[in-house]
């Protein structure tokens, strides 16, 4: 998608697909096929497209009109350049594009999965494998890094297991493969999956070559630099290395490396790479409290689909679905595919599930406004109203999942993270009335039981979340966010943010000095009433009315006038 004034067009073979995928009308215009949407639509069509498959490029000016007239070739082609790349795994992630939630796919988890093989030690008709797999799979989105290695026969009945359990939206083939591996990814990937492939070559990983670039990846990381309004970087150190995840890779077994020095590779071209430097995020695929079911066990007992027509109506993850929020469906459906089989946490569970039901009572969400006007008097009844306060408020505010991890990508909006923080913040002070403890009022008990949910409780109203999350909202400004006025979004007192000061101060002056050129501008053109205009993210333009009054008097016919942006 190319930018070419107030369109974004697409040209050859990209115009007749696009004509087919969006609907919009495909041309020919000196002898290219040539099709285009309107700029300010640009986030809906790139959804539109990724989502059945493809992967987007977006090339934008890079120079405005007015830059260009100054510049050594006023009278050249505008300069453009690649701004950005999209696909299914990394769309929620990235910047300008908005959520996947109008669109239904909020609860949807869209991961990249790498898979490498080699033949396995073991091969052999006695042990029934021939070789081993290694996957990395990455939800961008959310954060979440999964890996694994494992032994693997002819039929790939374990790796179809990862996949059918992940549905990734996206698979990176590590070549060479076998072909029965790659037959099974396509097969998995078919015209009417939407899944997109791509392939890389590990060849360049050898001898612990993926190890090393992945080690000089987390060095490179350590410091952050960014670039001010003079065009200087400023280098921000991290005030220490994130051991835990050079641990936790130096853990993983050495196909699981390689897939992730290629995944690593594949998602610096999108600039999201960061979400691998953090190793809380890491977790293995399968793991001694949680079982992995086998691809045959989720299709026969229709786990995640069901037989008729594989939608999830039906099935057993469809049944149990009463979720509130989008991440709590996706965090649903990862228990249902990997029940748990260590006693304790299931005893664990049950309770903290069972003491919820009892603590709700019959009350229901949907009676919850009637309820908040009755007195509550009762120990039930206030962790009732509790409880359906911060479900309910949850339930409406954006996926805070994504959010927060749209934050760590420096993708947010200034509203989104304003949004995400609040929602923290009111979910905390909320959970802060609960009693945790063994106190007693008035004879009645008025206190969690469960030490799941306790701990859960304790975590999500500690005074480290209530406290960071309030003076991160103190410090910025809500209307102006909702605004888009940048310039006035940090709230500035008692010396704090001298560099956005100093910036405003800068603001002021070049304000100041177009309000001068704006009153000379009105009377070399004899306007009262001009004004400088934005178009289309271009400010400060000059609407200038050009009557033609010599044509006038000559033909002494009245023309309407014409209109011309300088």
């Amino acid at each position: 998608m190319i930018e070419v004034g107030y369109k974004y067009r697409f040209f050859g073979e990209d115009a007749e697909i696009a004509a087919r995928e969006l609907g919009i009308y495909a041309h020919v215009d000196h002898n290219f096929v040539t099709a285009s949407v309107p700029t300010y639509r640009l986030n809906v069509h790139v959804r539109r497209l990724v989502n059945v498959g493809y992967k987007v490029g977006v090339v934008k000016q890079t120079e405005t009109a007015a830059i260009k007239s100054h510049g050594a070739k006023p009278l050249g082609p505008f300069s453009r350049g690649l701004s950005a790349l999209y696909t299914k795994a990394t769309l929620e992630a990235a910047e300008d594009m908005g959520s996947g939630e109008e669109e239904g796919c909020g609860s949807c988890s869209n991961y990249l999965i790498c898979v490498v093989e080699r033949e396995s030690k073991e091969c052999g008709v006695e042990s029934g494998f021939d070789v081993r797999i290694g996957f990395v799979a990455v939800e961008i989105s959310t954060g979440d890094v999964v890996h694994g290695e494992f032994n693997d026969n002819v039929m790939r009945a374990a790796l179809e297991a990862v996949m059918m359990s992940l549905s990734p939206a996206e698979i990176l083939i590590g070549e060479p493969i076998s072909r029965q591996t790659e037959k099974l990814l396509i097969a998995y990937a078919g015209p009417t999956s939407n899944v997109r492939v791509e392939r890389a070559s590990r060849d360049c990983f050898k001898d612990g070559g993926a190890l090393a670039e992945i080690m000089t990846s987390y060095e490179n990381s350590d410091e952050d630099k960014f670039i001010d309004p003079h065009g200087q970087i400023l280098e921000i150190p991290k005030p220490r290395k994130n051991h835990l995840g050079i641990e936790g890779i130096m853990a993983m077994p050495g196909l699981a490396v390689q897939a992730l020095a290629l995944t690593l590779r594949h998602l610096k071209q999108f600039g999201l790479e960061r979400v691998l430097y953090l190793g809380a995020s890491f977790r293995t695929f399968s793991s001694n409290i949680e079982m992995t079911l086998s691809a045959n066990a989720l299709q026969q007992l229709e786990v995640l689909k069901n037989n008729f027509d594989g939608s999830e109506a039906g099935s057993l993850l469809g049944a149990m679905k009463h979720t509130l929020t989008s991440f709590g469906s996706r965090l649903l459906r990862h228990w249902v595919t990997h029940p748990l089989c260590d006693r304790s946490s299931i005893s664990a569970r049950l309770d903290a599930v069972s003491e919820i039901a009892e603590l709700m009572g019959t009350c229901a969400l949907q009676n919850f406004d009637d309820a908040n006007k009755q007195e509550r008097s009762n120990a039930n009844v206030k962790v009732n109203y509790l409880l359906s306060s911060v479900l309910i408020s949850l339930g409406r505010s954006p996926d805070i999942q994504r959010g927060i991890t749209r934050i760590f990508h420096r993708t947010a909006t200034p509203t989104e993270f304003i949004t995400v923080i609040h929602a923290i913040l009111y979910a905390g002070k909320q959970l802060e009335q609960l009693e945790v403890g063994n106190r007693e009022n008035n004879g009645e008990v008025q206190r969690v039981r469960t030490t799941l949910l306790k701990r859960l409780i304790l975590t999500a109203s500690s005074s480290t979340v209530v406290g960071h999350s309030a003076k991160l909202l103190s410090v910025l400004n809500k209307d102006a966010a909702d605004k888009g006025d940048h310039e006035n979004l940090f709230v500035v007192s008692d010396g704090e943010f001298p560099e956005v000061a100093r910036a405003r101060t800068s603001v002021q002056v070049a304000k100041g000095k177009l309000d001068l050129l704006i009153g000379l501008y009105r009377k070399q053109l004899g306007i009262r009433n001009l004004e400088f205009m934005s178009v289309s993210g271009s400010t400060h333009l000059i609407e200038v009315i050009l009557y033609q009054y010599m044509l006038n008097l000559i033909i002494n016919v009245k023309v309407s006038d014409s209109r011309f942006l300088v």
